[in-house]
């Protein structure tokens, strides 16, 4: 068996149809459980974005929010939808609505407990996310070790799709070697990377918005000049989301299989990514950060990941493959084939800007890219990073933070110079190892998120500013908050 071979046998056990009901079926659990939080509280969360307070030790809520939406605002929100729509037809889309809906309750537990159980590293910073709520939560040590192991592997998994991303975009778009954009790519990350979470949220909060502003001022310039097709695009959606479209009829499973998988990489929702920043922002009630990270998953998904979908569904510049055919897609293997020839992922979206402002879909969507895919890479790498820490916390070794970032680095160049297809399906196999095992952990430990909620929302009642008291509530093992 080669290397791909291999690979896509893994992705088969971990991304089985049990994970794909278990993030459905979580966040349908967590979204009663907190009365739909997600609606309820769009208010608290637009105010509470935008709060600056920091401190030595953390992070603001809108830096923690913005290394947070580095890591869900990536390539996931062009080649992954492209993808979605490629392997899992139109209705994929809708999906991927259902799951960042239903999912943002469970990024609101998994952040309010980030928050909850957060702790200091050696240099005085705050640090958390599933390894430490696992190991203080449940008090399950080993538990928490494989979590983090698998963040670890997962981040540099996860860094590779966006690096081969940025690679593939600027080949598509100006010709330039794949090896040259890798050295580039690479002196630039360890660059950043030396300077620590402050330095990579510093960069994130400015990036972040201004890449996120263009992207969607571009989508809404094709939409105003394909708006005649808006309708027949959500009626393609529907039709095809529910297996009652005539070409993708026989899709409806896959669809689902596709938008779950695709939805929760993209806005990493029960995954447990968005939890390691969440915990470094500084507020006075864990439920504030739940909150911001909750409004998160919908600007991913329902902002980002939807413009994507328009841009490549109203131009029709895709390609749809037959499910029943197993093995690497070609043009022989196509229920749709307006792309022939055209890998699935960034080349759609190129292809769909540049037939609808000639000239100019190709340099923008690899410069789209670049900042979508280059914040991403910072994120993952914090995420595994704070796991990296946790590993080490009784025993700090500098070598070891050394070492990782050579091989981080390593495996991030080691994607951008091949396949896509292995890179994406690393980066699925890593998504689908850190969702079974956050999912389970959170559906485990929810009572101390539940019971920070009902305290946040008293405090609120009453006109009061929340300040938590975790003793108040029967709270244990929260050594930040109790110093």
């Amino acid at each position: 068996m080669n290397v791909e071979s291999i690979v896509n046998a893994l992705l088969g056990v971990v991304w089985s149809p049990y994970l794909v009901v278990l993030c459905l079926l979580a966040g349908l659990y967590f979204s009663v459980r907190t009365r739909f939080i997600q609606l309820r509280a769009l208010p608290d969360m637009l105010r509470l974005v935008f709060r600056h307070e920091r401190s030595d030790a953390g992070v603001s809520p809108f830096q923690a929010l913005s290394l947070s939406l580095s890591s869900r605002v990536g390539v996931g929100n062009i080649a992954g939808v492209a993808m979605a729509i490629a392997f899992g037809g139109p209705g994929a889309i809708l999906w991927m609505w259902v799951v960042a809906f239903l999912g943002a309750s469970s990024a609101f537990i998994e952040s309010t407990l980030a928050q909850i159980y957060k702790d200091r590293d050696a240099g005085g910073q705050y640090r958390g996310g599933p390894a430490y709520y696992i190991e203080k939560g449940l008090g399950q040590r080993w538990y928490a070790v494989l979590f983090a192991l698998v963040a670890v592997l997962a981040g540099a998994m996860l860094a590779g799709t966006q690096s081969n991303a940025i690679t593939s975009a600027v080949n598509e778009a100006w010709d330039v070697p794949v090896v040259f954009t890798t050295g580039v790519l690479l002196v630039a990350l360890g660059a950043i990377l030396v300077g620590g979470v402050r330095r990579i949220a510093g960069v994130a909060q400015w990036l972040v918005p201004l890449m996120a502003i263009a992207y969607l001022l571009v989508a809404a310039m094709v939409m105003v000049l394909n708006a005649d097709k808006v309708p027949e695009v959500a009626a393609l959606v529907l039709r095809s989301a529910f297996g009652m479209d005539a070409a993708f009829g026989a899709m409806i499973g896959t669809a689902i299989q596709w938008g779950v998988r695709r939805g929760v990489l993209s806005n990493e929702a029960g995954m447990g990514s968005g939890a390691h920043p969440a915990a470094a922002a500084e507020v006075s009630h864990p439920v504030q950060q739940g909150l911001v990270q909750s409004f998160s998953v919908y600007i991913d998904t329902m902002v980002v990941c939807s413009a994507t979908a328009f841009l490549i569904l109203s131009t029709g510049l895709y390609n749809v493959y037959d499910p029943a055919v197993n093995g690497i897609p070609d043009d022989a293997r196509l229920l749709l084939g307006n792309l022939p020839g055209v890998e699935a992922g960034p080349r759609f979206v190129q292809h769909a800007v540049e037939s609808a402002l000639p000239g100019f879909g190709r340099s923008f969507v690899a410069l789209a890219i670049l900042p979508f895919a280059f914040t991403t890479i910072l994120a993952l790498y914090y995420m595994a990073e704070t796991n990296i820490s946790y590993l080490c916390r009784d025993r700090p070794m500098p070598w070891v933070m050394g070492g990782f970032q050579l091989l981080f680095l390593l495996a991030t160049g080691y994607s951008a110079l091949n396949s896509a297809t292995v890179a994406w399906s690393l980066g699925d196999i890593g998504v689908g190892l850190m969702s079974w095992l956050n999912i389970l952990a959170i559906l485990l430990l929810q009572k101390p998120a539940l019971a920070a909620l009902r305290d946040y929302e008293h405090h609120r009642r009453l006109g009061t500013d929340p300040l938590f008291d975790p003793h108040r509530l029967g709270v244990r093992n929260t050594c930040a908050w109790e110093r």
